[in-house]
């Protein structure tokens, strides 16, 4: 293994820029060497108490910089030039989700970075969450037998009050509304677990205080084997004091219950190898978490970029979690939904 720091930049310095920069600059193996981001303020401030290079474009930083690796932490609407430009660099790339907004732009993307034999990740962080990892195993493993039915849902208390019309986050072709911002954590979530769903149906979307995007999404994913599942987000519910994911599975031997903090299963029969007893059983996150070397907003924040640095310098043994190719696969769901909802629209009136 090569013992050169890896040298990363970071190309958007707002929340997720500045949580993703403290993380990853918390790892031994790392340099955050500079930083792109408009903001005049914001870089005076990194240059001042971080004591990195900065620059208003990211070209600039793309040309001048000698790195390894970059984080794009962007409105989607740019993320498409952005890695275009990466990609020219030769450079690996972690993403913000949903990393694109279009499912033609993402399967070309990820095609450019897999040829080049880039590392390719997308953030979608509850697939680091040790909770939801474990109940991908013990799905996998047939805890529950055949799965039947599940619901995945996410609520959080993000829009609570009237909307006006400015900003990225009010249109759809900015990355804006709760399917881009939220359901895709939902969605990935399904991919993740069950596989992406052959069809989509039964969509509907919801204004509560948002005028040009949604803010409840409801809809059901199908698959030609017979499971089902709904898809449920609500993003302006005021009873949620943070975002929580939530899943429901149903199989034909038990069922099982999943948000970031446990886990709880009821069999209808002991299962011995997984250490469950009939009825139901309870796991803590403290029960199954790795434990991470930093801590900021959640431990699966610094596992998912732990594991981006793992797959560089290991990729010889190291499988990507959270490729280019997943974040396309819930990309197309998403088009899917929409397509639905509006031939649902149609059919009502």
């Amino acid at each position: 293994m090569n013992d050169t720091p890896l040298k990363v930049g970071i190309i958007g310095a707002g929340r997720m820029g500045i949580t993703h920069h403290a993380i990853i600059n918390s790892h031994p193996a790392v340099e955050v060497v500079a930083v792109a981001d408009p903001s005049s303020v914001m870089n005076s401030m990194l240059e001042k108490y971080v004591k990195v290079r900065t620059y208003k474009d990211h070209g600039a930083m793309l040309e001048r910089e000698t790195l390894d690796a970059v984080l794009v932490c962007t409105p989607p609407a740019l993320n498409h030039d952005i890695l275009r430009s990466v990609h020219a660099r030769h450079l690996h790339a972690f993403v913000e989700k949903p990393f694109a907004l279009q499912s033609a732009h993402g399967a070309e993307l990820a095609a450019l970075f897999d040829a080049a034999g880039l590392v390719n990740q997308v953030g979608y962080v509850n697939r680091f969450n040790d909770a939801f990892a474990r109940a991908k195993q013990l799905v996998d493993a047939g805890l529950l037998g055949d799965v039947l039915r599940f619901r995945s849902e996410m609520y959080s208390r993000t829009i609570i009050r009237e909307q006006d019309e400015t900003g990225w986050r009010a249109s759809h072709a900015q990355g804006g509304g709760a399917i881009f911002e939220m359901a895709s954590h939902s969605i990935d979530l399904i991919n993740y677990l069950f596989g992406r769903p052959d069809r989509v149906a039964g969509t509907w979307l919801s204004n509560v205080f948002s005028k040009n995007v949604e803010d409840i999404v409801s809809s059901t994913m199908l698959y030609k084997d017979g499971r089902a599942g709904q898809l449920y987000v609500n993003w302006s519910d005021e009873s949620y004091r943070k975002p929580t994911n939530k899943l429901e599975v149903f199989g034909k031997r038990g069922r099982l219950l999943v948000d970031q903090h446990g886990i709880k299963v009821h069999l209808t029969e002991p299962s011995p190898a997984h250490g469950f007893k009939a009825g139901w059983n309870q796991l803590n996150i403290t029960d199954v978490f790795q434990p991470v070397p930093f801590y900021v907003r959640g431990m699966e924040f610094t596992s998912q970029l732990y594991h981006f640095v793992d797959c560089i310098r290991q990729r010889d043994t190291v499988a990507q979690r959270c490729s280019f190719a997943d974040g396309t696969d819930t990309l197309r769901v998403i088009e899917q939904i929409f397509a639905d909802f509006e031939a649902n629209q149609k059919g009502v009136r």
